[in-house]
């Protein structure tokens, strides 16, 4: 009977993973390299078994290899499809945080695909930079800074009329918690050029009197909105900033999306900030950011769903989406409509008015893709349809003569 041979050193091991170099992606190799180093420092190995593990490893990603001719997009298509059917509807809180609401399921589904240009719940995750992830008073400095304070977060009350002009009451517990003064208040009012300011510190009183131009009852409510609405510190769009501990550090979730902004405050650690409006991340980041956006988001909405799907047909729709340079809609027209074959642009509706189109624009139908082929009656270009054979008919016929 043989013996059992042990692997002796991680030198040995390794030369049995190179075996199949080449033959696997080298992420692979580098994953599985890893992975059986740490087994053999703990329990060590046998050859038989690493043997054994190479192998399956091997029969695994040959077998999930996509044969020539595949339908991916077919098959992407429907292992998307057919889950989505299956999501609820409803809107989650953000992560167990009561204060906010984030959609989920079908509906941010939807908005993805769709390309949306703001999501209906934008969410940003603000990573701390070293000397602030660790200290809850510095996370809420950063978080101050970040959080768009308004004139009316921070009032009490705000009431307008032809004779007193605007009056605001501030509310000094409000001032205090978003680390505002009153002069920080009256600074910003002063700029909006809507008249004289009186200050009464005392009674946190600020009143604005009108000039008589302004003075029109049909102007009043949109003065008053005006004030309201004032910035007086933070980033714009970020409605709500809340502080969470995830392991050793504070993070920081925003209600609303401002990525460039977000990214330049004192504090930040840019490298980690994140948002899930998409074209947001487009214009800022690029187009490569884009699609690592969508495939995070849509992996994100089927996990919460208990849904599994392979990765790969959320990166092909990712890939169709941004291979332009741009983000683009997968609508019901296909990829925004933009099929490059004349005849199938025409099959799905307004066929007089396409061909004409392309009829004056010279365009050419390379005949590619299968809608195409199942109009003119050919055999479509997947599966075996993908071969094409080539023959001489002079050197046929010969061969024939002489048979």
């Amino acid at each position: 009977m043989e013996a059992v041979k042990q692997i002796t050193s991680i030198e040995e091991l390794k030369s049995y993973i190179e075996k199949i170099r080449g033959r696997v992606s080298d992420n692979i190799i580098e994953e599985l390299e890893k992975r059986l180093v740490e087994i053999y420092e703990k329990n060590g190995l046998y050859v038989e078994e690493v043997e054994a593990i190479i192998g399956e490893v091997l029969r695994r990603y040959e077998s999930s290899l996509v044969e020539p001719g595949e339908p991916v997009g077919t098959v992407a298509a429907q292992s998307l499809g057919e889950p989505s059917t299956q999501m609820t509807l409803r809107v989650f809180h953000y992560a167990g945080v009561r204060e906010f609401n984030v959609t989920l399921g079908l509906p941010r589904l939807i908005e993805i695909v769709d390309a949306r240009k703001r999501p209906e719940t934008p969410i940003m995750e603000i990573y701390l930079e070293d000397d602030y992830k660790r200290d809850e008073e510095k996370a809420k400095e950063v978080a101050r800074r970040i959080e768009s304070t308004l004139v009316e977060n921070v009032a009490e009350s705000i009431s307008i009329s032809p004779f007193e002009g605007v009056v605001i009451r501030l509310d000094p517990t409000m001032l205090e918690d978003k680390g505002v003064g009153i002069k920080d208040v009256v600074g910003v009012l002063e700029e909006l050029k809507l008249g004289d300011i009186e200050v009464d510190e005392e009674n946190y009183t600020i009143r604005i009197r009108l000039p008589e131009e302004l003075m029109d009852y049909s102007k009043m409510e949109k003065i008053r909105q005006k004030v309201a609405s004032t910035k007086i510190k933070g980033v714009r769009g970020i409605k709500k900033v809340i502080i969470q501990k995830r392991g050793d550090e504070y993070v920081l979730i925003a209600e609303g999306s401002n990525l460039g902004e977000v990214m330049r405050v004192k504090g930040v650690d840019w490298r980690r900030v994140y948002t899930n409006d998409i074209m947001e991340v487009e214009r800022t980041l690029g187009i490569e950011a884009a699609r690592s956006a969508i495939i995070r988001e849509i992996k994100s909405i089927l996990d919460d769903q208990g849904l599994d799907v392979d990765i790969r047909h959320i990166m092909l729709l990712a890939d169709v989406m941004t291979w332009t340079g741009r983000v683009r809609q997968v609508g019901r027209m296909g990829v925004a409509g933009e099929k490059p074959s004349v005849l199938a642009r025409a099959a799905f509706e307004m066929t007089v008015q396409r061909l004409i189109e392309a009829a004056a624009n010279g365009e050419v139908d390379e005949l590619s893709g299968i809608p195409e082929n199942i109009i003119i009656g050919q055999i479509i270009p997947i599966g075996t349809g993908i071969v094409e054979l080539y023959a001489t008919p002079s050197t046929t016929r010969s061969r024939g003569t002489e048979g």
